[in-house]
């Protein structure tokens, strides 16, 4: 049966660990009444602040394995040892009654939902993808750093997967070189907007007869 979504987006934001995504989506949902964020599942360890059902649906490693088996998911991947994870219902659900959706995921997610909007007209229709990432990895290495929750060792991990991660910025239809949490959230919110006004998602006025 073939989804029906109207003029909903469906905005996948891509980063390096770091980048910055989880922070602009947070600023775009706070100010944007229609646009929900699709929460993602995984098996990792929350870390310090982070909430169930809130910031990730945390998951043990049998249940996610069960879900992916049963087809729950849209996408799923293995990232730093891992399971990550997006619900269908999560993202169709509000597609369907007209939310803007706004789904923070790696470049593997992305490039499996890209794969199926190749074949699905009204998710191609829908998808939008942007990936922002810092100017340079020593500005990268810099926030993850600044950030304090991973280990040297894990940091150096995390940088050399940002470095594969970057080149894939090519099939992104945006790509944001972070610099300001304000600036990057102003160059999120022209996006939507242009989007919204791309000629197959808005209705021309009536010329006078």
């Amino acid at each position: 049966m073939a989804e029906h979504f109207g003029d909903a987006l469906l905005v996948i934001l891509s980063a390096p660990s770091g980048g910055g995504k989880t922070t602009v989506c947070q600023k775009i949902v706070e100010t944007n009444s229609n646009v929900v964020r699709a929460i993602t599942c995984t098996t990792r360890s929350p870390r310090e602040g982070e909430r169930d059902g809130i910031d990730y649906y945390f998951l043990d490693e049998r249940s996610f394995l069960q879900r992916v088996e049963a087809g729950e998911f849209l996408e799923h991947a293995t990232v730093h040892g891992n399971h990550y994870g997006t619900l269908r219902s999560s993202v169709f659900d509000r597609l369907r009654d007209g939310q803007d959706v706004l789904l923070s995921i790696d470049v593997q997610g992305a490039a499996t939902i890209r794969a199926k909007a190749h074949n699905d007209a009204e998710l191609r229709r829908a998808l939008v993808t942007v990936f922002i990432t810092p100017p340079s990895i020593t500005v990268l290495a810099e926030r993850l750093r600044k950030r304090a929750t991973d280990s040297a060792e894990v940091i150096e991990q995390r940088l050399g997967v940002a470095r594969r991660e970057i080149t894939e910025w090519v099939n992104y239809d945006y790509l944001i070189l972070s610099s300001s949490i304000s600036e990057d959230v102003r160059r999120m919110q022209a996006i939507l907007a242009a989007e919204k006004m791309r000629q197959f998602r808005t209705m021309a006025p009536m010329k006078d007869c």
